[in-house]
């Protein structure tokens, strides 16, 4: 067996490895929703008025009255308890990106020896975790602590299972003492709400009386990496900085095109089956599970929630994920690229927006030119893409996403939209005066006889579009697998709400003029294809003729997150974001700071690591490598024996190169710490990013000239194909 004595000992561990045996036997479907405080739960515990107003405020937004809280919360506790929870938790979304949890007793002394299972209605509707030790931008001095959760109540609460006890989860808003947003679910929640304002308005004007409030729908698919955890804890640098900062290519990597929807291994697929037994108890819809394209990389994906919900949903997922990944001795990395030169992963979130009595806004149905109502929320998706492009990158940016994104692989940094050839097509109608037909879909004819003819979509799809028309939703393909995708849908709803609103005032003016509907209708559709048409495009993203072409266009291309989250300056994404009330300006400053001060710090923090690992591991290593090479070339030579040593030469060399390397980056480390976060993440994108690839470049060369038993970090070769 090859490898360095800690690789030999890994691989001779997972060889060993056999899949435990199942701890369950009960259908899968039987589990679903089992540990959700669900409607149908308060519907059996609360009482009928009680529970008409709860319901009336998770589906409709109607205002939640605070005095019906003591009844939610007895009936809650009780129901936790029997569930064998002891403890309650307020958990909420900080600007970490993360999920926090703050948790409380249900047992309060009595005052007689004895305790007693308390937890109140106030208890509910808030808590109070320290505010100053989150990340705030400002918002917060370290001396002022206060901060509140508020009790979220259209996400359900839920039971976290564990072998030594249960936990009550809450979902929860997080804010300050002076009530300014310390979280990513507010605005999420605030841009909702915004956004079915508008969009109701608009129904309204298409002669809707029964409307339900609006919501929107999101369907994130997860990509991950699965690695055996022997690996994981002999690579430094992903227990870190959560990716690889070296690794010379593999000698096989996705270039057989073998491992997208291949057979899933034994392994991964136990952990699979019981990753979704867990999510299932929680409620989560998961759906899809597969092979992805690089080697290790696999997704997992749910059927659309309301994206308040969703959200919740996918920060639990990716807890869940990691949990029981180490239950079958396995380390899922949802960095976007933890191995270099492979496909990284992303979060690929599906679109929709809609309600009870509508249905789904972003339904063509079969003949998408006369469908007016679909056509305008589409036109409104294309003018809010086109104005808002900057606030959509912006959303996805931070250190580990830019190894995706920049036509790197995935979507281009460039936000345009993909609509396909039917809606193309109807929309180049709709410029010229009035769309009059749509293309139909059709038929494939197999030449089998025994296949049946299967059905063709009317246009194709497209994996370079980062946002990308689907059939009846849009799949924003650029946010990263780590992230929340709460960012996201905040850009997404308030890109909405304003475009909605202008359609809704452009409408209602022209019908006060006398104009018909119908007309007004085409008018508007016509002025926003032929203004903001220029952000669709179906060809390959990739491309460099697209990138020449979108900068003749006038659309951003912002490659880095120091670039992009400098959008955030921009006018009319702080008029946007105030004036429909998602964040104030005071809040979205404070969201920039966090997002350069997070990126600063995750490079800085791989710096340091591509410091250590360089100095304490590979340059030992090549060091006792070159001599061993050079008295074996000394023997040789005192015996008589004449040999070329090209390699002795060569390392030499890189050894040489490479502790000139470490000195750079030492130099460039020292260097950090700059005069506010812009000027830190400046420094790390000029300064730090260049140093460790400098380092990397000749690390990776000795890694193909140092012997194989030397080497000290498992390999890409290893890591990626070893499970």
């Amino acid at each position: 067996m090859s490898g360095s004595t800690s690789r030999r000992q890994a691989i001779e561990a997972i060889t060993n490895y056999s899949v435990p045996a199942p701890g369950f036997t009960e259908p899968l479907a039987d589990t679903f929703g089992r540990n959700v405080f669900s409607l149908p739960v308060m519907k059996a515990r609360l009482p009928k008025n009680v529970y008409k107003a709860v319901a009336a405020t998770i589906d409709k937004g109607e205002p939640l009255d605070p005095t019906l809280a003591d009844f939610v919360a007895s009936a809650m506790k009780d129901w936790a308890i029997e569930k064998g929870a002891s403890h309650y938790a307020h958990v909420f979304y900080p600007l970490t990106g993360f999920t926090a949890e703050k948790h409380d007793s249900f047992l309060e002394p009595d005052g007689a020896g004895a305790s007693l299972a308390e937890f109140q209605g106030k208890t509910l509707l808030q808590g109070e975790p320290d505010a100053s030790s989150f990340p705030n931008g400002g918002l917060r001095g370290t001396f002022e602590a206060r901060g509140y959760t508020g009790w979220d109540v259209t996400s359900p609460a839920y039971i976290l299972e564990n072998p030594n006890g249960n936990t009550l989860c809450i979902p929860t808003i997080f804010i300050s003492w002076t009530g300014e947003a310390l979280d990513k679910k507010t605005p999420l929640l605030r841009s909702q709400q915004a956004m079915s304002k508008q969009a109701m308005r608009l129904l309204k004007l298409f002669g809707h009386n029964d409307i339900d409030t609006v919501v929107s729908y999101a369907g994130a698919e997860q990509e991950y990496f699965l690695i055996d955890r022997h690996f994981y804890y002999a690579r430094p640098d992903l227990t870190v900085a959560n990716r690889t900062l070296f690794g010379a290519k593999p000698s096989k990597g996705q270039e057989f095109d073998d491992h997208y929807f291949g057979a899933i291994p034994e392994r991964v697929l136990a952990f699979m089956i019981e990753f979704d037994r867990e999510l299932f108890k929680q409620g989560i819809p998961a759906k899809t599970r597969h092979n992805e394209v690089a080697p290790g990389q696999f997704e997992i994906a749910p059927v659309f929630e309301k994206s308040n919900l969703a959200h919740d949903h996918q920060q639990l997922m990716m807890t869940t994920m990691k949990r029981v990944a180490e239950r079958y001795g396995m380390v899922a990395l949802l960095h976007e690229k933890p191995f270099a030169g492979v496909n990284g992963s992303g979060k690929h979130v599906n679109f929709s927006l809609g309600n009870n009595n509508q249905g789904n806004l972003l339904n063509p149905g079969d003949t998408p030119h006369s469908n007016a109502q679909f056509l305008v929320f589409c036109a409104a998706i294309i003018r809010g893409v086109h104005k808002y492009g900057g606030l959509l990158r912006a959303s996805i940016a931070s250190a580990s996403n830019d190894h995706r994104l920049g036509a790197n692989e995935a979507p281009p940094a460039i936000i345009s939209i993909f609509l396909g050839d039917q809606l193309m097509d109807v929309f180049d109608q709709i410029a010229k005066g009035g769309a009059k037909a749509s293309k139909e879909s059709g038929l494939l004819e197999l030449g089998v006889d025994t296949l049946p003819p299967l059905k063709a979509d009317a246009g194709d799809r497209n994996r370079t579009s980062p946002f990308a028309f689907t059939g009846n939703r849009f799949e924003f393909r650029a946010p990263g697998s780590n992230q929340s995708i709460a960012d996201p849908m905040i850009a997404i709803n308030a890109m909405l709400a304003e475009s909605v609103d202008y359609i809704a005032g452009f409408l209602e003016r022209e019908i006060e003029a006398g104009t018909e509907f119908h007309d007004a209708v085409q008018k508007v559709l016509e002025e926003i294809i032929v203004e903001h048409g220029m952000v669709i495009f179906n060809g390959d993203g990739y491309s460099q003729e697209w990138q020449d072409e979108a900068a003749g266009r006038g659309l951003l291309n912002l490659r880095t997150t120091v670039d992009a989250i400098a959008q955030y300056d921009k006018p009319e994404i702080k008029d946007l974001l105030s004036d429909y009330g998602i964040l104030s300006n005071r809040e979205l400053l404070a969201r920039k700071d966090v997002v350069l001060e997070q990126y600063a710090l995750t490079i800085l923090v791989e710096a340091k690591e591509t410091l250590e690992v360089g100095k304490t591991m590979i340059l030992p290593a090549a060091i006792r490598y070159l001599g061993e090479l050079a008295g074996t070339a000394a023997a040789l030579a005192a015996a008589g024996i004449t040999t070329e040593t090209p390699t002795l030469l060569t390392l030499n060399k890189y050894v040489k190169d490479f502790n000139s390397a470490l000195g750079s980056i030492e130099e460039a480390v020292d260097g950090f710490g700059g005069e506010d976060v812009e000027a830190e993440a400046k420094y790390a994108l000029d300064t730090l990013i260049p140093s460790m690839a400098g380092v990397r470049a000749i690390a990776d060369k000795l890694e193909s000239i140092v012997a194989d038993d030397m080497w000290p970090l498992p390999t890409y070769n290893e890591m990626l194909t070893i499970l």
